[in-house]
């Protein structure tokens, strides 16, 4: 069973480079951000509360992973929500459990979020730390709500990825770090076709030895 851990901060790309990993090895991928949201677009579908965490872990054990929409959950208003609720503790364990059973997949996985090597899969088969500057992942975040159509600040998504990376990196459970054996891949200066085969060789490299 092989699976391939990736972290990083919000826009680094490792959703895009996870789906593409993925793809190329015929593995299953898990968006654990994903699992976040929608258990808080379930808590405001049922109009209940964000800070009542009992009533939030019931809803995150009752979430299925095979039916998350990438589209659907990506609302500012859903992603604001799962922020708050992705901080308690019996929420991320609930979360966390179900993220592991998907890691067991045959014949292997990719789980991309900010805890998967560190605390999801610690012994995971390759660990992979994407990352790239604030002022990068801020511009690539303010590219793609453009060519979406949308309208966008880029000071306003700058402030908003330094205030991200700031409570992932700070929050007392599973914060956001590299782990100590994964491999740093900096994508400030790399398109995905780059990063793809950077991370490529990596796990090429990583798969020979077993």
């Amino acid at each position: 069973m092989i699976t391939i851990a990736i972290d990083g901060p919000a826009a680094a790309g490792k959703g895009t480079l996870s789906r593409r990993i993925a793809e190329e090895y015929g593995f299953h991928h898990l968006d654990t951000g994903l699992t976040y949201r929608a258990t808080a677009k379930a808590l405001l579908d049922a109009g209940l509360p964000l800070d009542d965490e009992a009533v939030a872990e019931k809803m995150a054990r009752d979430v299925e992973l095979a039916g998350l929409d990438r589209s659907m959950l990506s609302a500012h208003a859903i992603g604001e929500a799962a922020s708050k609720i992705a901080v308690m503790p019996a929420v991320r364990r609930a979360l966390v459990g179900a993220q592991r059973g998907f890691s067991l997949k045959e014949p292997g996985t990719v789980l991309d979020g900010r805890d998967i090597g560190t605390v999801v899969c610690p012994d995971a088969t390759v660990k992979l730390y994407v990352t790239a500057s604030p002022e990068v992942r801020a511009k690539r975040r303010y590219d793609e709500i453009i060519a979406g159509g949308g309208a966008a600040d880029y000071a306003a998504i700058f402030k908003d990825v330094r205030r991200r990376d700031e409570r992932d990196m700070g929050r007392a459970d599973s914060p956001l770090r590299p782990a100590e054996d994964a491999h740093l891949l900096d994508t400030s200066e790399m398109g995905i076709e780059a990063a793809f085969q950077a991370a490529k060789a990596l796990i090429d490299a990583a798969l020979k030895k077993i």
